[in-house]
């Protein structure tokens, strides 16, 4: 079974057709699905989405790009959102400097408090990082030092350095479509060399899909071309990574039901 540990089912591209894309993602061997938060103030349609599908479950949080949108959002309101039975994550919240949409002050402040909430609640915070490396290493390495939480680097496109820094202060990495990318050498260099126990994959849907859909509409089931590329990188077989990254996905998601012979 893979796992698809990042994608966005609330989304226009996939929600016209959500049945169809479910229904291709287990076709797919993708057993389970975490449809991404990325505003607290519309995250009843996330949970009614977890709610609505055995295989999918879901995160609780405000995108960085929206953290001038949701200000007021606390460590309390997240906790209690996360109490949800369908509630497996913190996020995504995080830096991005790519595009600025949010103050970078409005950033780190919505960044600060999902790790709080991820600190409390013991549930893996998904963090976005663009273009801010140096800053999202710092604030974790600050965090971490009040308390250890769980964390993801998801759809990993950033430096070596920040990937290394996560995983000393215990965090994982997670590899989308951009891995297949015939440009990314640097970034399967990367893969390559982290420990395998920390390495997940993701679609990021309906973004960023993989070789050889690059430039179409990315759909959960699209996830086992990614692993496929990340076999390859590792030199191990395609049930082997399946089996190594859904091993370290249900090690991180405790939250989440592994399903029986999974």
């Amino acid at each position: 079974m893979l796992v698809d540990s990042h994608c966005h089912l609330d989304f226009p591209e996939l929600a016209e057709d959500r049945a169809g894309v479910l229904a291709r993602a287990r076709a797919a061997g993708v057993g389970r699905m975490v449809t991404i938060s990325t505003r607290v103030r519309r995250f009843d349609e996330i949970r009614a989405i977890a709610e609505a599908h055995d295989e999918v479950w879901c995160s609780v949080g405000t995108h960085p790009h929206n953290a001038a949108e949701e200000p007021d959002v606390t460590v309390d309101e997240l906790v209690r959102l996360a109490g949800h039975p369908k509630v497996v994550a913190i996020g995504e919240a995080g830096l991005d400097y790519f595009y600025d949409h949010a103050p970078r002050e409005a950033q780190a402040a919505g960044f600060r408090t999902h790790i709080a909430a991820a600190r409390q609640t013991g549930l893996p915070l998904v963090i976005h990082a663009r273009d801010a490396d140096d800053d999202v290493a710092a604030i974790l390495t600050e965090e971490t030092g009040k308390g250890a939480f769980p964390f993801i680097l998801h759809c990993f496109s950033s430096g070596r350095a920040l990937a290394e820094a996560g995983v000393k202060l215990g965090g994982y990495v997670s590899f989308s479509g951009i891995l297949t990318f015939r440009k990314s050498e640097e970034l399967r260099a990367i893969a390559r060399d982290l420990p395998r126990d920390r390495l997940l994959v993701e679609t990021d849907a309906p973004y960023l899909a993989p070789v050889p859909f690059r430039g179409k509409t990315n759909e959960p089931a699209f996830v086992a071309h990614t692993a496929a590329v990340l076999a390859e990188t590792l030199g191990v077989s395609a049930d082997e990574i399946a089996r190594i990254t859904t091993d370290n996905f249900f090690r991180l998601f405790t939250k989440m039901p592994r399903p029986a012979g999974a």
